[in-house]
């Protein structure tokens, strides 16, 4: 078993990969796994074509979701995206924030961050900034942003808990995030878990729904709602190297899968102390 550091190092060293390689082959998985299946092409992202703001050449295929579409970004906002890779959901983020607001996107890869102000200085988008740094111990200040934002980037961390609380230490009181993750409902076999982690090497770092969904309450946050749930659907010609035709149907007709949640929370607005030992 890698420790968390170990597992980190792995991701920072894939992710610089990333970076430099090709969109299409990053696309293929929502972490650039390689397109490993003839069957079906962009199984984990969605269509960013028709969201305003959107930018081609700063998405490298790599979410799973499109959570700034959910995410009730205001004019004059200040907007976090954790893991904002070459900056696509900072650049939505910013259409909506307006010129009056602020949007920092923090990403754990230097060579992703490169990429990213590259694109926001070839646009000349100078309400936009991008930081290195560990999701778990942000560079942002307490109580800063109106709304976070991510895009299949928690499970990829081990220590999800301390992110979590890291969002809740980072938005101001009343401020809300909308995230896109991987999540699993059920046990998986595993023979379907490698299959799959061959196939999208994001799922690996799951975890089940239900716990996912419970470290966001236990983290302080208030109104939690899944926004969008899509199954995600492994190709039967990956399937097929790994169950018989019988296995798959099996599978198929189960209560497990692997899923693609857009999950909403606030942190709530602190009430002030009214009288004493009140607090």
């Amino acid at each position: 078993m890698k420790s968390d550091n170990e597992l980190k190092e792995l991701v920072r060293q894939k992710y610089s990969e990333i970076a430099l390689q090709d969109k299409d082959v990053n696309a293929a998985s929502c972490c650039g796994a390689g397109s490993c299946s003839t069957e079906v092409y962009n199984i984990m992202t969605d269509d960013y074509s028709a969201v305003e703001g959107y930018q081609p050449d700063a998405d490298l295929g790599l979410g799973c979701g499109l959570p700034t579409a959910f995410a009730r970004i205001k004019k004059g906002d200040t907007v976090v995206d954790l893991g904002s890779g070459a900056g696509n959901d900072c650049f939505v983020a910013r259409h909506e924030t307006g010129e009056t607001g602020k949007v920092i996107g923090v990403d754990f890869t230097p060579a992703m961050v490169e990429k990213a102000r590259a694109n926001a200085e070839a646009r000349g988008f100078n309400n936009v900034e991008f930081r290195q740094g560990d999701i778990e111990q942000m560079p942002v200040g307490a109580n800063v942003a109106d709304v976070i934002v991510s895009n299949c980037v928690l499970n990829l961390v081990p220590n999800k808990s301390g992110v979590f609380k890291e969002m809740h230490r980072v938005l101001k009181p009343g401020g809300h995030f909308s995230i896109s993750d991987i999540v699993l409902e059920g046990e998986l076999p595993p023979v379907i878990q490698q299959a799959a982690e061959m196939y999208a090497g994001c799922v690996s770092g799951a975890i089940q729904k239900s716990a996912y969904l419970e470290l966001i309450s236990s983290n302080g946050f208030t109104g939690v709602t899944v926004q969008k749930s899509k199954a995600i659907v492994i190709p039967d010609d990956i399937l097929s190297a790994y169950l018989t035709p019988d296995e798959i149907t099996r599978f198929k007709n189960s209560n497990t899968g692997i899923y693609s949640i857009t999950v909403y929370a606030e942190k709530p607005v602190e009430t002030a102390c009214c009288a004493p030992g009140c607090c």
